[in-house]
């Protein structure tokens, strides 16, 4: 019976180890080891020279001595869990950050090539392949979607009515589209379980700063406490910094001519089904879920806690702000207005 060609350069097995310390223990030379294992000479020589004891070779010891080998030749990852850089991204987490907001701040600390410098795809990872259960759950329950795995945002339908009198944001001048001057805010709701509940968001287009409306337990979206509520809030905001507002074309926004009479801010309606012309507060809203979650009733939330939720986000860095936080870059437009006031949200 003709033996089959040696096989060379391959990493030995369990098994193999096993049959390599019986004939050991036989006194077979490496070549006949080599013939009856159908491995080459040059492997059995190596495999005996790396991971032989003092005492000879055995196979448990032998596996062992290979598996801590090939441990060390193989580079610790980035974001173990056990390192220091794990746990910033934890910390970070649990303070609401994106991966990319944290990405951004790590890469403005330290310089290129530094260990402590990760993308936020290594990070969406880390959180997605790396951790089970629980410190799992924790992650992605810290993300703003909280999926599961990484799926692209739905998009629904706009099924609201008309409202009297709109200026359409087509008539808006292109100075605020272009955020060359800052007091220019969009707006939107946003609503709890069935409907019953919901918060108002501003968010000032040129610093990203957000602001966080409570409204009536009874009728929340109704046209007059959206009113009032919108009044009560945009009357604290210094007057260089409340120039318009941009709006869908929700029915509770029917008395925006009353509001711009009260605050004399001017109200801008979008194009049906067309969120991206308000993009920033459509981001806004996804960020602000992560403390007000779908499905959960709004209406438990005080004014000062929503001001808390505020305070918090506007002080997260953002990537398109430079990496400074809203907050920073609102007080420096305020600062900078022709009349300047103390900062009131």
């Amino acid at each position: 019976m003709q033996s089959s060609p040696p096989r060379r350069y391959q990493q030995l097995q369990t098994e193999d180890r096993v049959t390599l310390a019986s004939l050991v223990q036989q006194k077979f030379g490496v070549r006949e080891m080599a013939l009856v294992m159908g491995r080459s000479p040059s492997t059995i020589s190596r495999e005996l020279r790396r991971n032989a004891q003092p005492a000879g070779y055995a196979s448990a010891a032998a596996c062992a001595c290979a598996q801590q080998r090939r441990s060390q030749g193989r580079p610790p990852n980035k974001l173990h869990r056990d390192g220091r850089l794990f746990g910033a991204v934890r910390h970070f987490m649990s303070e609401r950050w994106s991966p990319q907001q944290i990405a951004l701040t790590l890469a403005a600390l330290y310089p290129k090539g530094h260990g402590y410098r990760v993308s936020h795809e290594t990070i969406y990872n880390c959180i997605y392949a790396q951790p089970v259960g629980e410190l799992k759950r924790e992650l992605i329950a810290a993300l703003r979607h909280a999926h599961n795995k990484r799926v692209p945002r739905s998009k629904g339908q706009d099924r609201r009515g008309q409202i009297p009198d709109m200026v359409s944001i087509h008539l808006r001048p292109p100075e605020i589209e272009d955020r060359q001057f800052p007091g220019h805010w969009e707006g939107d709701l946003i609503k709890g379980a069935a409907n019953a509940s919901a918060v108002g968001t501003l968010v000032e287009r040129t610093s990203r700063l957000v602001m966080l409306v409570k409204l009536p337990e009874f009728k929340p979206a109704s046209a007059a406490n959206v009113l009032q509520a919108f009044t009560d809030k945009l009357l604290g905001i210094a007057a260089p910094m409340r120039q318009s507002m941009t709006y869908d074309q929700g029915r509770e926004m029917a008395m925006h001519k009353e509001l711009s009479k009260r605050t004399g801010i001017a109200v801008y309606f979008c194009d049906p089904h067309s969120p991206w012309q308000r993009g920033s507060n459509e981001n806004m809203n996804g960020l602000v879920r992560q403390y007000l979650p779908k499905g959960t009733d709004l209406s438990i939330h005080s004014q000062e806690q929503l001001d808390a939720i505020a305070d918090q986000i506007n002080n997260r860095p953002r990537k398109g702000l430079g990496v400074r936080s809203p907050l920073a870059v609102y007080r420096e437009l305020l600062l900078n207005s022709p009349q300047h006031s103390t900062l009131v949200h």
